[in-house]
C-alpha cells in the first residue's frame, strides 16, 4: 500500500493505468469497439447473441466492462454478469436467478425456465428493453448450459427473443460453435467482435491514451513507448506487465520520466517472455 502510494504522488498518477483495476474513465476504447458497442446498444431492443473473442491478453474482458457500463446506463435496461461460467446446470439456475431477481428452486428447473421467462417478459412490457446476460470467460461454459441460455430466451416458436446475451471468450468460442451439439446456438449469433494482435500504431495510442487519463502524458520518453510497444507483440496484457514493472522500478529510483535506458536495465537481466 506504502508502495503503490509512493508511487502515485511521485509521478502525480490518480491510478496505476498498468493495472487491471483501472476506473472505467481511465479504460481505452480500441478502433471498431465502439460500433460493436451501438449494435449491442441496438440489440438490447430486439434480443439475441452477440459475442466477443480472441487470443488471451488482447483486451477482451475489459471491452466487455466498457459493454457492461455502457449498457447499465441506459434508463431501464437491467444486466446481469455471470460471475460463475464453469457452473453446472443447478447452479447455473441458481445464479441466474439471484442475477434476474427470481427464487428459484434448482430441483424445480421447469419451474424455474417458466419464472425466469415470467420476469423476463413482464420486463419487456413494461420497458421494451430486453434483459442483458454478460458471459465472460465463455469458452468455458458447458454446451448443456450454453443451450440453456439459447432456450430460455426464445419464444413462441422462435419468433421472439427475451433475452439480450453478449459471450465474451478465447479463440476456442467461436470454435465450439462449429460442433454438432451448439450449431443452433452459434447460428444466431448476430453481431461478433473478433480481437487480433493490436498493430504498433494501436498500441502507441493505448499507452498515450492511459497516461493522459491517469495524469502524466510525459510520464514516459517516446523512446521507451518505442521499445514496450516493440516488445509486446501486439498483446496489450504484455504491455501492461513490462510498463507496470518499469513504472515500479522507476518509482524506485525515484526518476522524474521513465526512459528506455531503465527498460533495458531491468529486462536485459529478465528477457520478456510472450
Amino acid at each position: 500500500m506504502k508502495t503503490t502510494k509512493k508511487l502515485l504522488a511521485l509521478y502525480g498518477l490518480k491510478w496505476n493505468p498498468f493495472l487491471p483495476d483501472v476506473p472505467i474513465e481511465g479504460m481505452w476504447s480500441p478502433a471498431g469497439l465502439e460500433d460493436f458497442l451501438h449494435r449491442i446498444e441496438n440489440l438490447v431492443m430486439d434480443g439475441g447473441f452477440a459475442m466477443i473473442c480472441g487470443e488471451p491478453g488482447l483486451g477482451k474482458s475489459k471491452n466487455l466492462q466498457l459493454a457492461a457500463h455502457r449498457l447499465e446506463h441506459l434508463e431501464d435496461v437491467v444486466v446481469g454478469v455471470m460471475e460463475r461460467p464453469q457452473s453446472s446446470l443447478g447452479d447455473f439456475y441458481r445464479e441466474m436467478g439471484d442475477l434476474f431477481g427470481v427464487n428459484l428452486s434448482p430441483a424445480n428447473r421447469y419451474g424455474g425456465f417458466k419464472a425466469l421467462r415470467q420476469r423476463w417478459r413482464e420486463h419487456i412490457q413494461t420497458t421494451l428493453f430486453r434483459p442483458v446476460l454478460l458471459v465472460d470467460e465463455a469458452q468455458e461454459v458447458s454446451p448443456v448450459c450454453l443451450n440453456e441460455i439459447r432456450l430460455l430466451g426464445s419464444a413462441h416458436f422462435d419468433s421472439q427473443c427475451l433475452l439480450t446475451t453478449v459471450l465474451c471468450g478465447d479463440q476456442r468460442l467461436p470454435e465450439r460453435f462449429r460442433a454438432d451439439n451448439l450449431v443452433a446456438l452459434g447460428s444466431r449469433i448476430r453481431y461478433r467482435l473478433f480481437m487480433e494482435p493490436h498493430p504498433p500504431d494501436a498500441l502507441h495510442d493505448y499507452l498515450d491514451v492511459v497516461l493522459e487519463k491517469a495524469g502524466h502524458a510525459t510520464l514516459m520518453t517516446p523512446g521507451l513507448k518505442q521499445v514496450l510497444v516493440e516488445h509486446a507483440c501486439g498483446n496489450l496484457r504484455v504491455l501492461n506487465n513490462m510498463a507496470y514493472e518499469v513504472l515500479t522500478a522507476g518509482a524506485d529510483k525515484e526518476l522524474s520520466q521513465l526512459n528506455e535506458k531503465l527498460f533495458l536495465e531491468l529486462f536485459s537481466r529478465h528477457p520478456v517472455h510472450t
